[in-house]
């Protein structure tokens, strides 16, 4: 097993760390039965690796042994954005015979996350994650691990997030507010559902809360007050 470091992982402010939480919370409450959870969006940018981390991270805190699939074996960030360290191998050695899955299988610096990153881009990754070796990996991680979180390309490029969709427990779709459109995102609801793959629910992501609006002013005094927190807003 690979021993990685997550190394710019920012500390959240308080509002986005009740979020997440929530968020949580929401998840364990899908059921015992809901343990791999793919996560996508409609388009690239819409923040849907970070949202997977982080849900991730904050599953792991609670004493649930989770592990994170990188997916997105055509773009992924999580690397590069995250200063993911001593990394050799990943998802598409691992689906093409080149790895061994202890050879693949990393253990992060966060206690009880684990991590399967997505490797060098592969010629073929919707083939490769519609494969049995794929079906076989996520069937024996679910036994292994409490909750095993999927990061898939956007579905509104591409099909790979469909073709993971069909061996999850449920999807959970990322959207940007204010930058998809009410008749685009039905398109990829109506996709979604085609996949015969229960919807979770949809996370709304980079929601501008104003300090001054009425969160700010009730409910950050509120928490203030009620928990003593110097900051309870944004």
């Amino acid at each position: 097993m690979q021993e990685v470091v997550i190394g710019k992982l920012k500390k959240l402010n308080y509002t986005s760390e009740e979020e997440y939480k929530s968020l949580r919370t929401n998840i364990q409450f899908c059921g015992k039965d809901v343990k791999v959870i793919g996560i996508t969006s409609c388009i690239p940018n819409e923040g849907k690796s970070s949202v997977t981390l982080n849900i991730a991270r904050t599953i792991a805190e609670t004493g649930k042994r989770v592990l994170l699939i990188d997916c997105d074996m055509r773009k992924s960030v999580l690397v590069g954005r995250y200063r993911i360290s001593k990394v050799s191998s990943g998802l598409s050695h691992f689906l093409s015979g080149y790895r061994d899955l202890d050879e693949v299988l990393c253990q992060t610096n966060i206690p009880n996350l684990y991590m399967i990153l997505a490797g060098p881009v592969p010629p073929n990754p919707s083939e490769l994650l519609g494969s049995n070796g794929f079906k076989n990996l996520i069937r024996g991680a679910s036994e292994k691990f409490d909750y095993v979180l999927l990061d898939t390309p956007p579905l509104g490029s591409v099909t790979d997030a469909a073709v993971v969709s069909q061996i999850c427990d449920g999807m959970c779709l990322v959207m940007t507010a204010g930058a998809i459109s009410y008749k685009f995102a039905q398109k990829i609801k109506e996709q979604m559902e085609k996949t015969n793959c229960r919807i979770l629910g949809v996370i709304l992501n980079k929601v501008k809360i104003k300090k001054n609006g009425y969160y700010g002013k009730y409910y950050g005094k509120y928490y203030k007050k009620y928990y003593g927190k110097e900051d309870g807003g944004v």
